[in-house]
């Protein structure tokens, strides 16, 4: 489907939304990704295309990518995409992936992401207050630096609790400190056995947390997966 780009957002120096109107309705669920193509670009002969989790919420007009670029902006699709002006056109694919609420509204949730792996949670808590549904949700969100968090405007509407965990804070910053781990995720003892912990980030990070957590006895079908390509860590 052919999509048109309406507008950006500088949430960070390195961090930026890209928003695109799409020529026809466009369904989808929170949490979910697409295919972006850049039409016109080539990267190796082939068109220049990404996968995306949507951070937009499916009330909204608009479908939203949030990744990062700026100074991270090292790969040709990435400058293709950080050059994008109003109005050029690019192709966007039907909305993929089980990254989504689970049917059962009482089960206990734990969101956990890594850096830029936030998008997705971005995308379901927009929702949940669209729609006004309560869940059962601990969230955890780890971080470079201060400057990597974005989002809390959403965490406030949503009246959700996040535990932040910055790797390199600065002196005065007061919440957690270091790597999110596994222990930090369980708390004193290991999440029920209907407990459902999403898992969201850059590839080493998100493989880690699921082998560190099935360490502490956490089952495989508890973990919901969102792996982002091409990062190196949080």
């Amino acid at each position: 489907m052919r999509a048109r780009f309406v507008e950006r957002n500088d949430l960070t120096n390195v961090i930026t939304s890209f928003s695109f109107e799409p020529e026809q309705p466009f369904s989808y669920t929170a949490g979910q990704f697409i295919e972006l193509t850049l039409t016109g670009h080539q990267e190796d002969g082939h068109s220049a295309r990404r996968w995306f989790t949507l951070s937009s919420s499916p009330h909204e007009d608009v479908l939203t990518i949030t990744t990062r670029v700026g100074k991270a902006a090292h790969t040709p699709f990435k400058r293709a995409l950080n050059d994008l002006q109003v109005g050029a056109e690019v192709d966007i694919s039907e909305p993929m992936g089980d990254f989504v609420l689970p049917k059962l509204i009482q089960a206990p949730l734990i969101f956990v992401a890594g850096g830029i792996g936030i998008t997705p949670f971005h995308s379901i808590l927009e929702w949940l207050t669209y729609t006004d549904e309560a869940r059962p949700i601990k969230m955890l969100y780890g971080v470079r630096n201060e400057d990597d968090i974005i989002f809390q405007d959403t965490f406030d509407a949503a009246k959700q609790h996040v535990t932040i965990v910055v790797q390199e804070p600065a002196a005065a910053w007061g919440g957690e400190r270091g790597q999110l781990t596994a222990e930090l995720i369980c708390g004193l003892e290991k999440p029920a056995d209907d407990t459902l912990i999403y898992l969201s980030g850059p590839e080493p990070f998100v493989q880690q947390m699921q082998h560190d957590l099935q360490q502490l006895g956490v089952s495989h079908q508890q973990i919901v997966l969102d792996e982002f390509q091409g990062y190196d860590g949080v």
